[in-house]
């Protein structure tokens, strides 16, 4: 069976359709997002677009009513998705998304004017097939900042792409690659490197800020820590759903524990 949604498949010939009676934004901002309500009206609002240049595109895991109120006002278009799957729900977004850029972006992390503005000026360079931001680490401690600059130059080059560091990538390119696979968790590093692969990839600046959450309930030392084990056993052959539920176990009741009981469906909220 293949790792790439084929319902995802079949709706992504409508990048590149569109539609003459709307205007197409240069960029689609695509944001997956499950019980992160809270933080995607927070990040839309504080980021207003234009709809030459740019579009809010939400996937989203059963959206409450203040995501569907910013839908029906047209501020962002906002897909319902019955499971939660990154994978799958960045396909959503990306199947109904118009614009010829794509950037898949995570509730928790920064999008400033400038941010948007390097959006632009990529999206107007057909030599660049895609990419994503530098990182920039909430802690500031002498040692962070090393591990910091030493991350920037490596993945300058080389590396996987993370999904905190808001992957971008040309619609077309997107279209040919198939999407990203239909897994839970680890999409983004298995899609960067089929990315990679083709050459004409960037990482931008100003660097992304992500939320720190995570570090500071578990701590620097032990986070890194199970990302580098997590990342180490997705290499190692382990099933991305099972990494999906042991990453969200503190989620307990939540709608993990029906992944894989259903094939998941998406359509557009119709302000309901």
């Amino acid at each position: 069976m293949s790792d790439y949604s084929p319902r995802a498949t079949e709706l992504l010939p409508r990048l590149a359709a569109g539609g003459s009676d709307v205007t197409r934004p240069l960029i689609s901002l695509i944001v997956p997002s499950w019980n992160d309500d809270e933080l995607v009206v927070d990040l839309v609002n504080g980021l207003p677009v234009t709809p030459e240049i740019a579009e809010w595109v939400v996937a989203a895991v059963q959206p409450g009513e203040k995501l569907r109120e910013l839908h029906r006002q047209g501020i962002v278009r906002l897909i319902f998705c019955d499971k939660p799957s990154r994978g799958r729900q960045m396909n959503a977004g990306a199947a109904e998304a118009r614009g010829s850029l794509l950037c898949f972006h995570h509730a928790d992390s920064e999008l400033r004017p400038e941010h948007l503005r390097a959006l632009e000026k990529t999206a107007r360079n057909d030599a660049i097939s895609g990419g994503a931001f530098h990182r920039r680490f909430d802690d500031r401690r002498a040692v962070i900042v090393w591990w910091e600059g030493l991350i920037r130059r490596l993945s300058s080059f080389a590396g996987p792409l993370f999904g905190d560091q808001s992957i971008f990538v040309r619609a077309s390119v997107f279209e040919r690659m198939g999407g990203f696979a239909d897994i839970p968790l680890m999409e983004d590093l298995k899609f960067s490197g089929r990315l990679r692969q083709l050459g004409s990839t960037v990482l931008l600046d100003p660097p992304l800020w992500s939320s720190p959450r995570r570090f500071r309930r578990q701590g620097n030392g032990l986070t890194t820590l199970l990302n580098v084990a997590f990342i180490a056993l997705f290499y190692f052959g382990v099933d991305p759903c099972t990494l999906h539920r042991w990453y969200y176990r503190n989620f307990r009741g939540s709608p993990v524990q029906h992944m894989g009981r259903r094939s998941a469906t998406a359509r557009i909220v119709r302000g309901k």
